[in-house]
């Protein structure tokens, strides 16, 4: 994962196996800073103060055990988990599939993870200087869903910079229904009523919503003082465009076939929210003008993953050296600035 060279001999490998062995690389190698960003990218969310709007999604870190590591490739800032209560194996294997024709990844992992506890130890030897939110999950056999999040959220108070309630993974089943009005109305209450911290809370959204979902969802997210919104987790859905041998698995589709529907869901939120929440976008994105149309149409902040699988961790810097350039060319000092201009037009 550490280079071009690196990457390809980790693709010839099953993916999980490769997955294991970035972790253990981003432990163990001695990896350079990133150089100093570009004043330009700056960029504040929620109250955090961000070097760059480009930041790693959840799911590569599950135990937030290589946070020196990924520390050290640019990012502005890096979210960890799902991490849940109790320790789990997730669901049976084979659970992740690369798409590579598809640029393209398709997951069931199930939250996989060793729980709350590895969890904050491995937060409280955290990289000093960096941003890093802790992605809460619910256990799978778990009756009451919002009593875990409410024990993930006391347990890490003061560990974490951030919060993202996900309730949007298509791999627990029925995690999905948390979305609807009642159960998130619920769940949202008592996570204000456990916020012990001024740490700001997110909330994960599906991208397979209605536009009437995604106003109720914002509606309800603004009702109980969710500082942000994070659009969007994988895919049930599957592109007729897709042709890679596996594309037909079950599990959440991620990668450059989810951006279409991605920047679609983050326009109905923008459409919702009327500027009244931030967003950060996520799915799909794997250039500096995936990462410009993102914030053009609304985010103040990206998350990438699968993208890193194909391109590398150089992506991080190229996207940022790109986002850089495309802001300048259009006259704009700053994303804020990026955001007020509307929606990039075609070019």
């Amino acid at each position: 994962m550490l280079s071009h060279l690196g990457v390809a001999a980790f693709r010839r490998l099953d993916p999980e196996t490769a997955h294991g062995l970035a972790i253990a690389a981003l432990k163990a190698l001695p990896l350079p800073g990133a150089p100093a960003d570009d004043p330009i990218l700056a960029t504040r969310i929620a109250g955090l103060d961000l070097p760059n709007p480009v930041g790693l999604a959840a799911g590569l870190d599950k135990n937030a055990e290589a946070l020196r590591g990924l520390s050290r490739l640019g990012f502005g800032f890096l979210e960890c988990g799902s991490v849940t209560p109790l320790a789990q194996t997730g669901n049976p294997k084979p659970r992740l599939f690369r798409l590579s024709e598809d640029r393209a990844i398709i997951n069931r992992m199930g939250f996989n993870n060793a729980g709350l506890e590895a969890f904050a130890s491995h937060l409280q030897h955290r990289p000093r200087g960096s941003v890093v939110g802790a992605n809460l999950g619910a256990n799978k056999q778990t009756e009451d869903r919002a009593a875990d999040y409410v024990l993930g959220l006391r347990r890490l108070a003061g560990l974490a910079d951030y919060f993202t309630i996900n309730i949007s993974s298509p791999n627990t089943p029925g995690l999905r229904a948390l979305q609807g009005r009642d159960a998130l109305d619920d769940l949202l209450s008592r996570v204000a009523e456990a916020r012990s911290t001024a740490a700001p809370v997110f909330l994960k959204i599906a991208p397979d919503l209605t536009a009437a979902e995604v106003a109720m969802i914002v509606e309800a997210a603004l009702a109980h003082r969710i500082d942000a919104l994070i659009v969007s987790n994988t895919t049930l859905d599957r592109p007729e465009t897709l042709i890679s041998r596996d594309r037909g698995q079950e599990g959440g589709l991620s990668g450059a076939p989810l951006a279409p529907r991605a920047l679609e869901a983050l326009k109905a939120s923008r459409d919702a929210s009327a500027g009244r929440l931030p967003l950060i976008a996520v799915g799909g994105i794997g250039s500096g003008l995936d990462a410009y149309r993102r914030i053009r149409a609304g985010a103040s902040a990206v998350q990438i993953y699968s993208a890193l699988i194909f391109e590398g961790p150089g992506l991080v810097r190229r996207i940022k050296h790109d986002l850089a350039a495309r802001l300048r060319s259009d006259g704009l000092t700053s994303i804020t600035e990026a955001i007020s201009a509307g929606p990039l037009t075609e070019r």
